[in-house]
């Protein structure tokens, strides 16, 4: 009698871990590719690695400026792999699943339970339907603004493009940027220091996204439920006081520092907007043509 074998099975744990390291190697592929890079030479495979890898995981580390040395083509691989690395690839394979009227099956309900760190499946699919919604209307609002703002420094096109694009790496928190294109290598945010609107946007953006989505679909329900779990009383309070602390310890310590806050003005220091905190060639952005 031949004896019984069971089918070999992946857990939802694995799928995940599977699913993201296959993701991550095809990102690091395709930012190797020649058409990847600015100047035409590919990129070391580890380096490609590397920044697909900071990419998926939402870390933010980077070995070149993404602004300079990637293409559009780059550039769009490296903003997908934030956004499947921040929502979950099982999220997205959800709502790519809806898009197809596609019915989801107990298997995935299991994995979509273990990829939201849920204790039951009950409500599971629910619950995805409202991370899409609010995760892509906060990043569309956003990107609007972005997108109105940076028109008027970039031109329609690329303030557009740069709308969208940094919306979607703010609300995941990849801290990854473009602006390397406009004031040179890694310089970021600095020309919008005291910019309000980019400032007031991207911290909304990092904080709503910091703060997850069981705890937005949370509150979001709080004028109907009337109270909130545990979790997301937690994770309100500590997010609340690690601003407010993390704000003050900035301030204190870096507030006669000239390479930080030294520099400004009193009003530039608590953010308000001030025409002498740059050189005049940082306060524009150089237009795009």
């Amino acid at each position: 009698m031949k004896p019984v074998t069971k089918k070999f099975q992946l857990t939802p744990p694995q799928i995940l871990v599977i699913g993201f390291a296959a993701i991550i190697l095809v990102g690091a592929t395709l930012l190797s590719l020649p058409m990847a890079s600015a100047s035409g030479k590919p990129l070391r495979f580890l380096d490609a690695l590397f920044t697909a890898t900071s990419a998926t995981c939402v870390t933010g580390l980077v070995v070149v400026d993404t602004g300079t040395f990637f293409t559009k083509f780059g550039q769009i691989v490296i903003i997908l792999l934030i956004q499947i690395g921040g929502l979950g690839f099982m999220t997205m394979a959800t709502l790519f699943a809806f898009a197809l009227k596609k019915r989801i099956s107990l298997k995935e309900r299991l994995i979509l339970q273990e990829a939201m760190n849920q204790g039951s499946m009950e409500g599971i699919v629910r619950l995805i339907r409202k991370v899409i919604r609010y995760s892509l209307t906060i990043e569309l609002v956003a990107a609007i603004i972005f997108s109105i703002r940076w028109s008027f420094d970039l031109g329609p096109a690329k303030g557009i493009y740069f709308g969208f694009w940094h919306a979607i790496s703010f609300f995941n928190n990849a801290g990854f940027d473009l602006f390397g294109s406009i004031n040179g290598p890694f310089t970021s945010l600095t020309s919008y220091v005291n910019d309000p609107v980019v400032n007031i946007v991207t911290m909304g953006l990092i904080i709503l996204g910091g703060l997850g989505f069981i705890v937005m679909a949370d509150v979001m329900d709080y004028k109907k439920s009337k109270r909130l779990s545990l979790h997301s009383k937690v994770v309100l309070s500590a997010t609340g006081l690690l601003v407010l602390v993390g704000a003050l310890v900035i301030f204190i310590f870096e507030f006669t520092n000239a390479k930080t806050l030294g520099s400004l003005t009193w009003g530039g220091k608590f953010g308000e907007p001030s025409s002498s905190l740059l050189p005049q060639e940082q306060q524009e952005p150089t237009q795009w043509i």
